[in-house]
């Protein structure tokens, strides 16, 4: 089995150092770099399931870097963010982000939330592969998109495919997969791995926005993510829809 591999850009060192020793003694390949400029570098010639990226790095900041990041691979993505500055979390997951770590942390809590994102990051699988399991993909259909969960994507009634981030999806494969069904933040939280945190409403929240921006005509009138005031939301699918 391939190690997943793990990129730490943190600039204090002995912060990044630590980090780095854990994760590795815990059975992932770690790479570290001290500030986004480094971090490019590395990723331009290796190849990582999941970074973890420090707002505050000096130069570039990590908000920055995670968007060229995001817009460029499917890594995984945590934020690391200094105690209080609940806006650069808010953004960060806003700009895709898979979760985040508020410092200073406990090493056990940031092996926590890599193993959760790494059971959410999906693993490319050979062309070879692919093609020959096509037949026995897992789809879904709904409205004028369908859903490839194995493949993990959405495309349109054109064919297109509909740019969504891992965190978006996971979130949609909940509510496919429990169509017609009243969940509760907590509940989607549960079943997308987030570690217990009192954000863990606030971020469901985001991804739904966001999901509702790439599937629904009229966002703010949804056809099928709809809000059940004070308890929580529902998929609606249509008889006949899901096939």
């Amino acid at each position: 089995m391939v190690k997943a591999r793990i990129i730490v850009v943190e600039d204090e060192p002995d912060l990044k150092e630590a980090v780095a020793e854990y994760l590795g003694a815990n059975g992932y390949d770690v790479a570290t770099a001290e500030n986004a400029a480094a971090a490019r570098a590395l990723i331009e010639t290796q190849s990582f399931h999941l970074a973890i990226l420090d707002i505050a790095m000096p130069g570039e900041d990590g908000l920055s870097f995670g968007r060229w990041l995001r817009s460029r691979t499917q890594i995984g993505i945590i934020y690391a963010t200094a105690a209080g500055t609940a806006l650069d979390r808010i953004v960060g997951l806003e700009l895709g982000a898979d979760d985040y770590i508020v410092k200073p942390y406990e090493l056990r809590e940031v092996l926590a939330r890599v193993r959760s994102v790494l059971r959410r990051v999906p693993q490319p699988a050979a062309p070879q592969a692919a093609k020959a399991e096509i037949g026995t993909r897992r789809l879904m259909n709904f409205g004028g998109f369908q859903a490839d969960f194995d493949g993990r994507m959405v495309t349109g009634a054109n064919g297109a495919v509909i740019d969504m981030a891992k965190s978006e999806f996971d979130v949609l494969e909940v509510f496919l997969t429990r169509a017609n069904r009243l969940l509760t933040r907590a509940a989607i939280s549960e079943a997308i791995g987030f570690v217990e945190d009192p954000e863990s409403s606030r971020a469901v929240d985001i991804r739904i926005m966001r999901l509702r921006k790439k599937i629904e005509a009229d966002p703010a009138n949804p056809k099928f993510l709809r809000t059940v005031r004070g308890e929580g939301y529902i998929f609606s699918l249509p008889t006949g829809d899901g096939n």
